[in-house]
């Protein structure tokens, strides 16, 4: 039998249906309601940790003998903690010109799989986002992978290192002014 590589592989899976892998689907689904409704602040506050990393990688279209399709240190988005409030803040504010009116934005988190890394969860999910401006007609689609690193900070789980791998290359969208 082949060796599995892959650090999201192993015995320590969570079970769906078990108490754990409820609370990681619950605290997802928790999650895409507070962006999706506006509440970029108090997601923020209630489910990202102090030392958070939150990275959209840069996607290159390349043979399968050249590697994974994924730039070596290329970032749509490269955050922490300070720059997401940041971000946010000014979301929210006069000069997001391009968030005002605000877009509507759906999330849809599926295929939620994870494992016990001793006391950290590790994370993937499959996550789509819909999103229309104003009174579009066409809504912008982004598809992608999520790997999440969840740990139990003052007895709830909290964020502290998401990587986004989206399935484009290019990506059709205005901006990325919108957490993934």
């Amino acid at each position: 039998m082949e060796a599995v590589t892959s650090p999201f592989r192993s015995d320590a899976h969570l079970r769906p249906g078990s108490p754990l892998h409820n609370e990681v689907v619950e605290w997802m689904h928790l999650e895409a309601e507070l962006l999706d409704d506006g509440h970029e602040r108090e997601w923020l506050q209630t489910l990202v940790s102090r030392d958070v990393v939150y990275q959209v990688l840069l996607r290159q279209t390349r043979r399968r003998a050249d590697g994974p399709g994924f730039v070596e240190g290329g970032f749509h988005l490269d955050e922490r903690y300070g720059s997401l409030s940041s971000r946010i803040t000014r979301n929210g504010s006069a000069w997001a010109w391009t968030e005002d009116p605000p877009p509507r934005t759906r999330r849809f988190v599926a295929n939620i799989r994870a494992w016990d890394r001793g006391g950290d969860l590790a994370v993937r999910s499959n996550l789509l986002v819909y999103r229309t401006r104003g009174d579009q007609t066409q809504p912008h689609l982004l598809s992608g992978e999520r790997h999440d690193g969840l740990r139990r900070e003052h007895g709830s789980l909290r964020l502290h290192r998401r990587i986004v791998l989206l399935d484009l290359s290019v990506l059709g969208v205005p901006n990325l002014a919108y957490l993934l």
